[in-house]
């Protein structure tokens, strides 16, 4: 249920876009920030949150978190304006923040088995994709019945759902040998995710070489070297660099980060296009968009079930065909133009999303020590909710970009669907190239040194290749 609130938000809003743009005066600029204010605090601090839940106890920062994401929620609906919603839309993501790499760490704590993990990470995929088919319609029905504002107010009783369940069946857990903090490190991350995407997304406004966009690359730059350098001398680093020692793992993050990126950038361009330009109401629009939808509900758990059986590997090159073909027929054959095309790329889209969640999930909790297990589910969490950030700031600006230009819809969109393709391709590339038997041996490598570092007896499971 937290992770249903937390992607049922992020469907809804998209439905919502064109409505709030109208009521607040909103640019594109402007569109992207409700969406990325959102997404950059929750990546920003899901590593923080999933240790802190180490250290402290899982379930005391899982019931925190629907605490503050039905407040943030509240403020939402209340927003007078649009920068107290990008404001309250920050308070959300801090609630958000503390719900998903804590849930998954219950997740990889409570099935042990490699086999039993994977049908339940492919249980947690499809609830991913039972938001991205309830949260257009839904959002639909209440932005064209009561209004946008509506929209926030749906995941009260959906929290209060999931915080009585939680008190009633979730016991009190933590990690045998807590993890102190890194402030130094939690600093840096901030300071690389932020200067990126505000340079990304204002840069369109702004101009790439004017002295903002320069300092915010600088800014970023140097933070990512900041990051190389502090936290390999860290003795308990916010991010355990040796885990990208794993060719899997280091995989599961470019996919995480690819995927997301272009479901990400897919959603914002397909709403504003049925909205804006068919002139479809948000129901309407929702309704185009749920074959995507029940592709992945039907194939996220079909998706879990080979991972557990067969590994990762078919999963990912299905993902990644299927993905880049979508974009493909956008890209080249204008899709958009055509009923039968469009369809057939919402469901290519939806089948190959479907396909992408239970691997990369799977891959980036294998074989870590159970002690680290809030940290490792972050870090793999981290990787969708920046994929989603950058994909919703980059395509965002390429279509502003275009549409200042004089361009129309079609044309300023076109290079934006490229860069959808090119994220399907990174997925098949690297998701090919990651789960081997190459990889399987690198993985294996960084299993050890981590269990040595935390004890005997401490890993989840072995990842499959």
């Amino acid at each position: 249920m937290s992770l249903l609130i937390v992607s049922l938000d992020n469907t809804v809003l998209n439905v919502a876009l064109p409505s709030m743009r109208r009521e607040l005066d909103a640019s594109v600029a402007g569109l992207q920030w409700t969406i990325d204010a959102y997404t950059l605090v929750l990546a920003s601090l899901l590593m923080l949150m999933g240790s802190t839940a180490d250290r402290i106890g899982r379930r005391k920062v899982f019931v925190a978190g629907l605490l503050a994401f039905g407040l943030g929620s509240l403020l939402c609906s209340l927003a007078p304006s649009l920068g107290w919603l990008i404001v309250f839309r920050m308070v959300q993501a801090v609630g958000g923040a503390m719900l998903n790499p804590v849930a998954m760490s219950i997740i990889t704590n409570t099935f042990t088995d490699p086999a039993e993990r994977a049908r339940a990470i492919g249980v947690w995929g499809a609830v991913g994709g039972v938001s991205m088919a309830a949260g257009p319609l839904i959002g639909g029905v209440l932005v064209d019945s009561v209004g946008w504002r509506s929209i926030f107010l749906i995941n009260l009783p959906i929290g209060l759902a999931a915080l009585v369940l939680t008190l009633r069946h979730i016991p009190e857990s933590r990690a045998a040998r807590p993890r102190r903090p890194d402030p130094l490190g939690q600093v840096l991350v901030i300071a690389l995710l932020g200067s990126l995407t505000y340079g990304i997304i204002e840069a369109p406004a702004a101009g790439w070489r004017s002295p903002l966009i320069m300092g915010c690359a600088v800014v970023a730059l140097a933070s990512f070297v900041g990051l190389l350098v502090h936290e390999p001398r860290c003795a308990e680093p916010l991010i355990d660099l040796r885990f990208f020692r794993s060719a899997p793992f280091s995989g599961s993050t470019i996919i995480a980060i690819s995927a997301f990126a272009g479901l990400a950038g897919f959603l914002f361009l397909n709403t504003l296009y049925l909205q804006d330009v068919r002139g479809l109401s948000a129901l309407h629009a929702g309704l185009y968009l749920l074959p995507m939808a029940g592709l992945t509900v039907l194939f996220a758990p079909l998706a879990g079930r080979l991972v557990g059986s067969r590994g990762p590997r078919i999963c990912l090159l299905i993902a990644g065909v299927a993905m880049a073909a979508s974009g493909l027929l956008f890209a080249l054959f204008e899709a958009e133009t055509s009923n039968p095309l469009l369809f057939t790329g919402y469901m290519l889209f939806g089948l190959g999303f479907g396909m992408v969640n239970a691997p990369i999930t799977n891959t980036a909790v294998s074989g870590m020590p159970r002690s680290q297990a809030g940290v490792a589910a972050a870090i793999a969490s981290t990787s969708r909710q920046t994929g989603g950030t950058l994909g919703v700031a980059v395509i965002g600006s390429v279509l502003a970009a275009g549409l200042a230009g004089g361009q129309d819809f079609s044309g300023a969109a076109q290079p934006a669907w490229w860069i959808i393709t090119l994220c399907g391709l990174l997925v098949l590339v690297v998701g090919a190239a990651t789960s081997g038997s190459w990889a399987r041996r690198t993985a294996e490598r960084t299993a050890r040194t981590l269990e040595e570092s935390s004890g005997p007896a401490a890993t989840v499971g072995s990842p499959r290749a």
